[in-house]
């Protein structure tokens, strides 16, 4: 029967037998070959892509890291500002009450020394005011005046002036 359709064993079996050999050729010395080629290719492919994720997610704990420091250091420089700006305002003060007391301490001092002159003064215009007063008297009445007059008309003039 397959004789009518022309195919011949011997043939058939040699051809088969010829597509083996060059299949196992190829398959031994072309398709395995590209085949681990290809998986290679596959497997650094893959290698890279999680070396890429594993480099963004280590870049992202960096940033967030960086971040952190970055708000860490903000919140240092902020505190020193702020404490450097109390210790002005403490320094401020301080040396603000301070000329404050040394205004005040002028200021006691003048009015001592202006009290202090102004009784001065006063002592000595009652002094001359007395002996103008004995003078006066001696001219005026013509006489002169002993020791005991001329000290009781000057206590009576500082009584009168007082």
């Amino acid at each position: 029967m397959l004789d009518t359709l022309g195919i011949q064993w011997p043939k058939l079996i040699a051809q088969f037998i010829n597509f083996g050999i060059v299949l196992f050729v190829l398959w031994r010395f072309a398709y395995k070959p590209v085949f681990q080629l290809l998986e290679a290719r596959r497997q650094k492919i893959a290698d890279g892509i999680a070396n890429a994720e594993k480099i963004k997610e280590e870049l992202a704990k960096t940033e967030a890291g960086r971040q952190h420091i970055l708000a860490q250091a903000n919140d240092v420089a902020n505190q020193m500002i702020e404490q450097a700006r109390e210790a002005a305002n403490r320094v401020r003060e301080v040396e603000t009450q301070k000329a404050i007391a040394a205004a005040e301490q002028i200021i006691t001092k003048a009015r001592e020394a202006a009290a202090q002159d102004h009784a001065k003064m006063l002592a000595e215009l009652k002094r001359e005011v007395g002996q103008l007063v004995v003078q006066t008297t001696a001219t005026v009445t013509g006489k002169v005046l002993t020791a005991e007059d001329q000290r009781r008309l000057a206590e009576e003039t500082q009584k009168q002036l007082s």
